[in-house]
C-alpha cells in the first residue's frame, strides 16, 4: 500500500475547516412560509404513477473532454456536447441515424491532434465555425472578441483551459439549438448539468438566451450536485431533513395511500448571505448575483430535495438554478417580485424525474445525457486504438514506429 508523507497538521487544518464549514447556522427556519421562498417550501412528490403522463418533454443537454498527452509531445485532445429528450418516460429520437442505441444529438470538433500552439489555434477556429455555434453568436449579434471576456491568446495557452472553454461554448449552442427546435413547445423543461451562469460569455449576451426560452414558456433549470452551497448548508439540510421525517412526516395529510410513496420535497431560495459565504473571492460574487446586470448569468439559486430516502447521502439535496426572468418576471424593471407558483409547478414537475430506482433524487434525463456525452478514461485506450489502426491501413509507418509513437514512459515506472 502506497504511503504519502502529508504532514499531520496539513491533514487536520482540512478537517477543523470542513467542520467549521459544515455546522454553520444560518437560522434558516424548519417550517416555511409562501410568502418568502427563501424559507423551506415543502410539497408532496408527485404520484409514480404519474410520473410518465407529464405532457410536457425533457430535454436534458451536457458536455465532456479529455486528452492525453505522450512522451515524444504528442497530445490527443478532444471535446463534445449533446442533448437528448424524453416524453412520457421514453427517449425520443433526435437525430437521422440508424443506432439503436445513441437516441441523443451530439456535436464535435474534427481536430484532435496537437503538436504545437498553431494546433490549438486551430481546434479554437473550429469551434466558431460548428454550426450550432454559429447560430449561438448570430444570436449573441456581436464578435467573439466582444462576447468573450478572454481573448483567443489566453484559452491556448494550455489544452486544459481550450478544451474547458470549447465545451461550455458548444454546451450553451446546444441550448439554443434546443431552442429552435420545431417540436419545442411552451411548459417544455430543459435540464443543464451546472450553472445558468457562465465564466466564458458575458452576462449581457448569455441573458439573451434567458429571455428567448422564457418568451418560448420553456423552462431551463441548472442542476449541480457537487457545489460550495451544499457546504454552507450542509447544518440546515441536518435541520430540515430530520424535521421533514419525524415531525411533518407522520402528521401530513399525503394523498398517496401507500406509505412507501409518501414523500415530502422541499426548496427555497439560497440567501444572499449564503451564496456570499459559497462563492466569497474576488469576482465570485459576480457568480452569486441575484440580477441580469453585473453578474455572470441569468440563473436563481434554489436548492432542493426532489426525493427523500433516509440515509441517502449521495444524490440528496441539490442546486437548481433557474431561469431568472421565469421567477422574476419583472426583473428588467427592477421588480423583484418572484412568481411563486412558477416555481412551486417546476419544483413539482421535476420530480417525475428523479424516481428512478438506479439514481433517486437526481434527474435521470441529466444521467443519460451525461452517458451520451462522457469521455471516460478509457478515452485514451480507446483514442490510441483507433488512430494505429487508421495508421496500420495506410501503410505509411513501419509497426514498431506505429507503436513507439504513442508508448507511455510513465506507464512503466
Amino acid at each position: 500500500m502506497t504511503s504519502y508523507n502529508i504532514p499531520e497538521d496539513v491533514i487536520k487544518g482540512v478537517a477543523e475547516h470542513i467542520h467549521s464549514r459544515t455546522t454553520r447556522d444560518y437560522k434558516i427556519p424548519t417550517v416555511g412560509t409562501p410568502t418568502n421562498l427563501e424559507t423551506p417550501q415543502i410539497f408532496e412528490i408527485m404520484p409514480f404513477g404519474q410520473i410518465d403522463a407529464e405532457p410536457g418533454r425533457f430535454y436534458a443537454m451536457d458536455g465532456s473532454r479529455n486528452s492525453h498527452t505522450f512522451y515524444n509531445g504528442i497530445t490527443l485532445a478532444f471535446y463534445q456536447a449533446g442533448y437528448v429528450c424524453f416524453h412520457e418516460g421514453r427517449q425520443v429520437r433526435l437525430n437521422d441515424n440508424d443506432d439503436p442505441v445513441t437516441l441523443g444529438k451530439i456535436f464535435s470538433g474534427t481536430k484532435m491532434l496537437v503538436l504545437s500552439d498553431q494546433d490549438l489555434i486551430a481546434i479554437y477556429e473550429e469551434l466558431l465555425s460548428l454550426p450550432p455555434v454559429v447560430a449561438l453568436l448570430k444570436l449573441f449579434d456581436d464578435t467573439p472578441d466582444n462576447i468573450f471576456p478572454y481573448s483567443r491568446d489566453v484559452l491556448i495557452r494550455s489544452v486544459a483551459t481550450l478544451l474547458g472553454f470549447c465545451q461550455e461554448i458548444l454546451e450553451w449552442a446546444c441550448l439554443y439549438d434546443i431552442a429552435l427546435a420545431g417540436s419545442l413547445k411552451p411548459g417544455d423543461i430543459i435540464l443543464r448539468d451546472g450553472s445558468l451562469r457562465s465564466l466564458h460569455i458575458k452576462q449581457r449576451y448569455l441573458i439573451r438566451l434567458g429571455y428567448l426560452l422564457h418568451t418560448k414558456k420553456v423552462h431551463v433549470v441548472g442542476v449541480t450536485k457537487q457545489t460550495p452551497i451544499k457546504t454552507e448548508l450542509a447544518y440546515t439540510y441536518t435541520k430540515i431533513d430530520n424535521y421533514l421525517q419525524s415531525k411533518l412526516k407522520p402528521q401530513f395529510k399525503f394523498k398517496a395511500t401507500d406509505p412507501k410513496s409518501q414523500k415530502l420535497c422541499c426548496y427555497f431560495e439560497v440567501r444572499d448571505d449564503v451564496l456570499e459565504a459559497a462563492y466569497s473571492g474576488e469576482g465570485s460574487s459576480m457568480f452569486a448575483k441575484k440580477d441580469v446586470q453585473g453578474g455572470r448569468g441569468f440563473g436563481l439559486f434554489f436548492t432542493a430535495r426532489l426525493d427523500y430516502v433516509e440515509k441517502l447521502q449521495n444524490y440528496d439535496w441539490l442546486a437548481c438554478d433557474l431561469n431568472i426572468y421565469d421567477c422574476i418576471p419583472g426583473i428588467a424593471n427592477k421588480d423583484a417580485a418572484r412568481d411563486a407558483q412558477t416555481i412551486a409547478t417546476i419544483m413539482h414537475r421535476l420530480t417525475a424525474t428523479t424516481q428512478e430506482h438506479y439514481i433517486l433524487g437526481y434527474p435521470y434525463p441529466l444521467v443519460e445525457a451525461h452517458n451520451l456525452v462522457s469521455l471516460t478514461h478509457t478515452f485514451k485506450d480507446e483514442a490510441i486504438a483507433r488512430v494505429k489502426n487508421a495508421l496500420y491501413e495506410s501503410q505509411h509507418m513501419d509497426h514498431t514506429d506505429i507503436e513507439n509513437l504513442f508508448l507511455d514512459i510513465h506507464s512503466r515506472f
